[in-house]
């Protein structure tokens, strides 16, 4: 599922955070060869079963071995009809198990939500839901409004319903940990940062709030509710939302991996069952997939009326035109002069992706079980879109025009820039300080984003097409910024743009001085407490005294045990976020007293701060005190407060512990 907010600080920024890095579908650092060029022929050859199984057979094993990546499955459908479903490599890399489009069970991620959104539309054209009502009228609990404005379906389905990211209780360890769909909702409305209707913020709250309205509606619990309107008409019996998994599916559950020559996961439970929890084969992601592009209907059974699903497919608004915007709950991804719809998932060890061309007839499921050698798996999925494309609905080539405002445009660019899908409570916005990106202009007028690079890791340069709209040297990918009385407010990469987009960041919080400050704050308080001790050796060995006596004695002893405090609290912060990254389940409970405790040292630190300006004055006004003295005690002072002003912005302490 489009869990992961980003690829762009590593670690956590890959497993938290694909979003910024393209919510699932993030331009990797990853290197994975293609054996198959993806330039477009000049007669393209017909999408044929026998064409189609030598390109997958020519592309996809090489990419799977060079990307470490165990094993994956890829459905392709043609006019009603499936044209090909194919296994690549194992299921359990321990047992050689194959994997069995027909038989294996993958994750689809956050694909699951096309299956909430069609249940939805259903409850829709039964009248139950208004897309445009305030959905308070169908909770037990209240969603406040925001800027005046309540949130709407609509809202939720276009992802425009203005919430922060939300982490905490995404991944349980364990089934016990997975909450009731009403108490995962109702136990916490996530921050609100957008007024509703006006910003796309991705948002996995907001389709869990979306199936437990369903739910309600329909007084049938999610799960079941999907298992009797959408998996029993279209035939889908090898699939399931339930957690966990019923034993007679879970035998035919493909492990999960990070990488193919590491150990299985296990079995990944998602917290918010309606963004994520699906468990299916790829013959029956098949079945899916034809329904949507015949409207609603499959082999004789109908799960969505004509009007229906035509009016789920239609684009809603553009956020940064020319770029693509979300239809609803599907998002457009519109190319080569074709209409595709689709969707990317992300869970930690599963990667997936669903595509749609609705006026070709044409759908194409791919589902890998490993993340893969430095996020691989994002990399091959985003190629074969690419190379399937190029080879069967070519772009006819056209050349591309020269901008002559392209140099001033580049430079209305340049700055810093976080995403608007991002966390904005409690001590997991220090990964809004990491994860920002950069945006510099180079003397050609042309650009380069430092989030954005290319399957070698290189970055991108974009070269400006159409005022303030710019390619990559590919042509695969595009992006476009919104100005407000001539100043860069929003910029959209891609199909991103229909659900998420860049922001300029205010100055107090651009990492563009706050991890210069961050990194000369530590390195102060580590010369400060590394001085100390290294000071008492010096003395012993040459037998002097220490020179300071009572209360100046004291405060420079408890500055130093301050500035040791500080510096504990940011290891272990960093620690929590370097152990998250590969163990995203330890966002919940368990944590919380650990937090609890890095925030009573942390309102030692902010108290101990006063301790060092105490200090600070007494050094300053006391008689025969050295320059040295005086500007060691005033630079550990301003790392103290430095500090403090960490503590506030990335609200390092709070009441709740809900993230």
């Amino acid at each position: 599922m489009i869990f992961k907010l980003s690829s762009v600080i590593g670690a956590v920024s890959g497993a938290l955070l694909l979003a910024w890095g393209a919510s699932g579908q993030a331009i990797s650092g990853a290197k994975v060869a293609q054996p198959v060029a993806s330039v477009a022929p000049s007669t393209p050859p017909a999408l044929t079963k026998q064409d189609v199984d030598s390109w997958l057979d020519g592309f996809l094993p090489y990419a799977l071995s060079s990307g470490d990546i165990a094993g994956a499955v890829v459905v392709v459908v043609k006019d009603g009809q499936v044209l090909t479903e194919k296994g690549y490599g194992f299921a359990d890399v321990k047992s050689r198990k194959p994997v069995d489009p027909k038989a294996t069970l993958f994750r689809p991620g956050s694909v699951s939500k096309l299956f909430t959104w069609t249940a939805v539309m259903q409850q829709v054209a039964a009248g139950k839901i208004d897309l445009d009502a305030d959905v308070n009228r169908y909770l037990d609990f209240k969603i406040p409004p925001y800027h005046g404005q309540p949130v709407t379906m609509r809202d939720l389905m276009t992802h425009t319903a203005g919430f922060a990211e939300t982490i905490k209780y995404l991944f349980p360890a364990k089934d016990s940990g997975v909450l009731p769909l009403g108490t995962m909702v109702g136990r916490w409305t996530p921050n609100r940062i957008f007024a509703p209707g006006e910003t796309p913020a991705y948002s996995n709250y907001g389709a869990a709030l979306a199936g437990y309205i369903v739910q309600r509606v329909s007084g049938e619990p999610f799960d079941v509710y999907i298992e009797r309107h959408i998996f029993a008409p279209l035939g889908m019996t090898h699939s399931s939302f339930r957690q966990p998994l019923p034993p007679a599916l879970l035998a035919n559950m493909s492990s999960g991996y990070l990488r193919a020559s590491t150990g299985a996961r296990p079995y990944e439970f998602i917290g918010p069952a309606p963004a994520g929890s699906l468990a299916a084969t790829g013959d029956d992601m098949g079945r899916f997939m034809l329904a949507h592009l015949a409207n609603g209907t499959y082999n004789g059974q109908r799960i969505l009326a004509d009007a229906t699903a035509r009016q789920m497919h239609l684009p809603q608004a553009q956020h940064t035109p020319p770029l693509s915007g979300m239809a609803l709950g599907f998002y457009h991804e519109d190319r080569h002069g074709h209409v595709i719809i689709g969707h990317a998932g992300d869970s930690e060890a599963f990667h997936s992706d669903l595509h749609l061309l609705l006026n070709d007839g044409v759908g194409l499921f791919i589902s890998m079980n490993s993340a893969g050698k430095d996020g691989a798996a994002h990399t091959v999925r985003g190629d074969l879109l690419d190379a399937f494309m190029d080879r069967y609905y070519p772009a006819q080539p056209s050349p591309e025009p020269t901008v002559a405002s392209a140099k001033a445009d580049a430079a209305k660019m340049v700055g810093t820039y976080w995403s608007s899908r991002r966390v904005d409570s409690g001590f997991l916005r220090l990964i809004n300080l990491l994860a920002q990106a950069k945006i510099i202009a180079k003397p050609d007028g042309t650009l380069v984003v430092s989030q954005f690079k290319d399957d070698a890791g290189a970055p991108l340069i974009w070269r400006e097409v159409a005022p303030f709209v710019w390619k990559d040297a590919s042509g695969h990918h595009m992006m476009a910024a919104g100005l407000k009385d001539g100043k860069v407010v929003k910029i959209g990469y891609d199909f991103t743009a229909a659900f998420m987009e860049l922001q300029p960041v205010p100055f107090a919080m651009s990492s563009a001085w706050n991890i210069p400050l961050l990194l000369a704050m530590a390195a102060v308080l580590l010369l400060a407490v590394l001085l100390w001790p290294i000071q008492a050796l010096v003395r012993r060995r040459h037998r002097a005294a220490f020179p300071l006596t009572g209360t100046t004695a004291r405060l420079y002893r408890a500055v130093r045990i301050v500035a040791l405090v500080d510096l504990v609290i940011l290891g272990g912060y960093f620690a929590v976020v370097q152990m998250t990254s590969v163990h995203l389940d330890l966002f919940g409970p368990a944590l919380d007293p650990w937090l609890r405790v890095l925030q009573l040292l942390c309102i030692v630190g902010v108290l101990g701060a006063l301790l060092g300006l105490w200090n600070m004055a007494r050094v300053w006004t006391e008689s025969g005190r050295s320059w040295w003295a005086k500007i060691s005690v005033t630079a550990t002072s301003l790392a103290l407060l430095a500090f403090v002003w960490f503590v506030v912005s990335l609200q390092l302490v709070t009441a709740s512990l809900n993230y």
